[in-house]
């Protein structure tokens, strides 16, 4: 066997672990951020259970303002979708699936070929604050083609890093919105 059939061989080999590992990696990702806000959680709650307010404080509005956005019913099934041609907002659908005013909200997400995942608000009262819970929960494999599965579980690594860095964002936004 030449040197040359040996690194093909060893490379095929490489590829055909990597891809076995990502099929065998655990693909359940949950990410989470909270921040403490100077109002009632009476306060909070509108701006976080009617998709229309979300465009004041969300992360992803700023990210591309120019971004198709069409928002239909209210309460619990309120649905928001969009449209951008700015990779980091895509394209996709949330539901509000849940609401407990003014302390739960849960919203279910759809990202077409990149999954789905499941947001939750937790506002919990802290006497005259409330603590703001934002989390994520997602199966990195769930909703996309099995060919990208693996690839996809890898990037599980990478959602608390990427997705909380804009949870951050948003939850300083929707405090700065909330105490002026």
């Amino acid at each position: 066997m030449s040197l040359l059939q040996k690194i093909m061989s060893a490379l095929l080999g490489f590829v055909v672990l990597t891809i076995a590992v990502g099929f065998l990696l655990p693909s359940g990702v949950h990410v989470e951020r909270d921040l403490l806000i100077d109002a009632e959680p009476e306060d909070v709650f509108p701006l976080i259970s009617d998709l229309h307010a979300w465009n004041e404080w969300s992360p992803w509005a700023t990210m591309d303002p120019d971004a198709a956005i069409q928002i239909t019913g209210s309460g619990q099934g309120q649905t928001m979708m969009w449209s951008s041609a700015n990779p980091q907002v895509g394209q996709g659908t949330q539901e509000i699936v849940s609401l407990e005013a003014p302390h739960l909200l849960k919203t279910h997400l759809e990202f077409g070929q990149q999954g789905i995942a499941d947001a939750t608000f937790n506002l919990i009262s802290q006497g005259e604050q409330t603590q703001v819970v934002w989390s994520l929960d997602t199966d990195m494999r769930a909703g996309v083609p099995l060919w990208q599965q693996p690839i996809s579980t890898y990037f599980r690594f990478l959602m608390d890093a990427m997705i909380g860095k804009n949870y951050e964002t948003g939850l300083q936004n929707l405090k700065a919105l909330v105490e002026r």
